[in-house]
């Protein structure tokens, strides 16, 4: 069957930030389909020139569900496309869209990034079809895929230009806010605070490298044993929606205590930042705190950010709400910990034990059916590219568009045989 997007009509929500969109329209509108994008706010028009094929959405989150829905059956949309699915604006969308047939596209941060993006249909992350999907299903699904595994790269991957998108993106918001007066972030703070935030966190990034070096050299050369905490940020929807914390304070007390209880007295406790924490939360002055409140002043140790390989390296296990960076804890085997709802938290990999319990003793995950489902991961969602430097957008469109136009979802292609070969795993810059 040839790949065509003839007879499709695709309505484009809120993206990346960046040109990953409006690439991503292009390159559908030369397939033969038909797309719209819908923006709130200046931000989303700004990337998306073509002013014909914008639609500006000006009203309050409440008029949303009655717009989408007369957008559907006006335009006779056959496809939405979205990045997460868990804004309060996305969220209204899918529910409408799946009662109205339509078929929904959801891409997200890679679940085994950095160099992967993740493609799935109908939901991501708490919402993925990986929830329900057992290792054996996987496995069976695997039988006739040969593929070679590339091993988890050990950096971030485009931070760099994720930051400078971020900072643009919400510039433009901000300095256009007179004409979307109704529009309101799906985060707390407002759309200033976050500009303001992205500067800070570029103009502070020689100062974090220099800390984050400090710290990483006491840890190394320390000499102690030590226990790896991988930190979110707490305004992440994978934290917010598929936890059970409201804030990061919480886990951040919870693992203090469990640590305090059950690790050995000679042991230390390290928690790791994500690459982009722009110090909305006072993380080291919380861990700082709660280490007096607990009585382990002297055995915690915050590093903000940088290459996770390193720690790993000589980590004697690993705990997180339900960050993806879990996958390369998996990956060499080590003990893990999760507290959320994550694709990867199945019983073959993450511990069942107490946190005291875990921090005494942890059991180790069955490495060879975590090889099957990274394998699985890799001949499915996760596609090779990016959304933030021009070589990772060119290397994910090169397959994107076509397991788009295709009708059957990654997961189902792989079961009936009719995925497309995968490309290979090039590093992007």
């Amino acid at each position: 069957m040839r790949i065509t997007g003839e007879n499709r009509r695709f309505l484009l929500l809120q993206g990346p930030h960046g040109p990953f969109f409006r690439q991503l329209g292009a390159m559908l509108v030369k397939s033969g389909a038909q797309v719209w994008r819908a923006g709130f706010n200046r931000g989303d028009s700004a990337f998306w020139p073509d002013t014909a094929s914008y639609i500006a959405f000006k009203g309050t989150a409440q008029d949303w569900p009655a717009t989408v829905s007369a957008l559907i059956e006006q335009k006779q949309i056959t496809d939405i496309v979205l990045y997460g699915d868990t804004r309060p604006l996305h969220a209204h969308a899918v529910r409408i869209a799946k009662k109205a047939g339509v078929q929904i596209h959801v891409f997200e941060e890679g679940y085994l990034r950095p160099h992967w993006v993740t493609y799935e249909r109908g939901g991501s992350n708490g919402n993925s079809r990986l929830m329900d999907l057992t290792l054996t299903q996987m496995q069976t699904d695997l039988a006739h895929c040969d593929m070679d595994l590339p091993d988890a790269p050990a950096r971030w991957g485009d931070m760099r230009q994720h930051m400078f998108w971020g900072a643009l993106y919400h510039w433009f918001v901000l300095t256009g806010f007179w004409d979307y007066r109704a529009y309101r972030p799906h985060r707390a703070l407002t759309v200033g605070q976050e500009f303001l935030l992205y500067c800070k966190r570029l103009v502070l990034l020689p100062v974090h490298r220099w800390d984050r070096m400090l710290a990483s050299f006491r840890i190394k050369h320390g000499g102690f044993p030590y226990h790896l905490v991988l930190l979110q940020l707490e305004h992440d929807s994978s934290f917010q929606m598929h936890s059970p914390f409201s804030t990061m304070t919480e886990f951040l007390d919870l693992v203090m205590e469990g640590f305090a209880k059950g690790a050995a007295p000679h042991h230390h406790l390290v928690f790791k930042a994500h690459p982009l924490e722009d110090g909305r939360v006072p993380v080291a002055k919380e861990l700082k705190r709660l280490a007096s409140l607990h009585g382990v002043t002297g055995r915690v140790h915050f590093v903000r950010g940088g290459k996770l390989a390193a720690l790993l390296n000589h980590a004697r296990s690993a705990v997180t709400v339900n960050s993806t960076a879990a996958q390369q804890v998996l990956w060499r085997g080590l003990p893990l910990k999760v507290f959320g709802a994550a694709v990867y938290a199945k019983p073959e990999f993450v511990s069942s034990q107490p946190l005291n319990v875990f921090f005494s003793h942890p059991t180790r995950p069955d490495s060879r059916a975590y090889r099957d489902y990274r394998h699985y991961l890799l001949e499915t969602s996760q596609v090779p590219g990016g959304f933030y430097s021009s070589r990772g957008r060119r290397e994910l469109l090169r397959q994107v568009v076509d397991m788009m136009l295709l009708p059957d979802d990654p997961y189902d292609a792989l079961a009936k045989g009719s995925a497309a070969p995968r490309q290979q795993l090039s590093i992007v810059n």
